[in-house]
């Protein structure tokens, strides 16, 4: 009851204000300060400069930066292609198959990502799937840890969605695939984008399963970012996050405007 009164709102606010700014807004503003910084001995960076973006997008950090979104590309579309699937068929399988899929298909969330990191390289280090060292193994780790989260995505939407939408088309005359594909997918295609946004997020920040698995010619940019502050080229670092963060948020805001065209359709 308390919440009702003009006080508490006000306060309410006022703490959320200071937490967010404590939590989110000040380390993302020391991330900014720290990449324009020639050097930081005061309060304040001093002598700005714009060569650690130069830096960024060149060299081996452009070349993890596209590594980075080639990545994070590949794993969110197979993430969301084979999270979509398992989310439409499980509903029709028998109970317990269907319990057996969901806890399969969320057990990557239980597994710390090292531990799937180093599991993949125990897995696939011997013929006749050996990825170790190659690409394809980066992929893998990643579309391991984002389909739980396409799958839950687009599951919790196929439990929200009329039924009576598709039997109506099917009594209708309209074959399965004519109703898969003109009626429960452009109801799902909301949330089919919303698991793309979060998968893609999701893939361009993921380090811990990456350093366990990349090879010298396939490293993203996180990789390359802890390996720059582990030498101690903090500001070369910051201006690489910073153009990590610019990339990503561009991104999931083209997957955004496409998820607001699907819901108005």
């Amino acid at each position: 009851m308390l919440l009702w009164t003009r006080r508490s709102r006000v306060l309410l606010w006022v703490v959320f204000a200071v937490l967010f700014t404590a939590i989110v807004l000040a380390p993302l503003l020391m991330i900014v300060l720290a990449s324009v910084a020639g050097n930081w001995t005061g309060l304040l960076p001093g002598a700005l400069t714009g060569s650690h973006f130069a830096q960024a997008l060149s060299g081996e950090t452009f070349a993890s930066l596209s590594v980075s979104i080639q990545t994070g590309v590949i794993a969110s579309l197979v993430s969301v292609l084979l999270g979509t699937w398992a989310a439409l068929a499980s509903p029709s399988a028998p109970p317990k198959l269907r319990k057996a899929v969901d806890t399969l298909f969320h057990l990557p969330i239980a597994v710390p990502s090292v531990v799937l990191g180093l599991a993949l390289l125990v897995a696939f280090s011997r013929p006749p799937l050996a990825f170790n060292g190659t690409r394809w193994i980066v992929l893998l780790g990643h579309v391991m840890i984002l389909l739980p989260f396409s799958y839950s995505t687009v599951s919790a939407a196929i439990a929200r969605m009329d039924p009576l939408l598709a039997q109506a088309a099917a009594s209708l005359g309209a074959s399965p695939v004519r109703v898969l594909l003109r009626v429960r997918l452009p109801v799902l295609l909301p949330s089919i984008s919303a698991s793309a946004s979060l998968a893609l997020a999701m893939s361009m920040g993921e380090l811990g399963a990456t350093m366990m698995l990349y090879p010298p010619d396939w490293r993203t940019l996180p990789a390359s970012i802890f390996a720059l502050t582990d030498r101690g080229q903090v500001f070369l670092a910051s201006a690489s996050t910073v153009l990590l963060l610019a990339v990503t948020l561009a991104g999931v805001v083209l997957l955004g405007l496409v998820r607001g065209r699907a819901a108005q359709r």
